[in-house]
């Protein structure tokens, strides 16, 4: 399922992700559920849509953002 807004993700995501890192999840998830909505687009095609849209918009924030002690910061460019 698509989210419309950030307020609508995860608690995990929610709690833990500054606002930018929130909205780069919520644009690479959907991209990712609508680019892998068909199981035979996926690596493993068992794996959950939603496993694999997750797992997208993870490495998606952390390409800009990175886990700093117990906070996420903008990584410098």
């Amino acid at each position: 399922m698509p989210y419309k807004s950030n307020e609508e993700l995860p608690e995990k995501v929610k709690n833990n992700l500054p606002k930018g890192a929130q909205t780069i999840f919520l644009k690479a998830y959907n991209n990712a559920e609508k680019q892998y909505k068909d199981p035979k687009k996926r690596r493993n095609k068992q794996t959950p849509n939603e496993e694999v849209s997750s797992k997208v918009a993870w490495s998606a924030v952390k390409k800009k953002y990175k886990k700093e002690k117990d906070k996420w910061v903008k990584i410098k460019e």
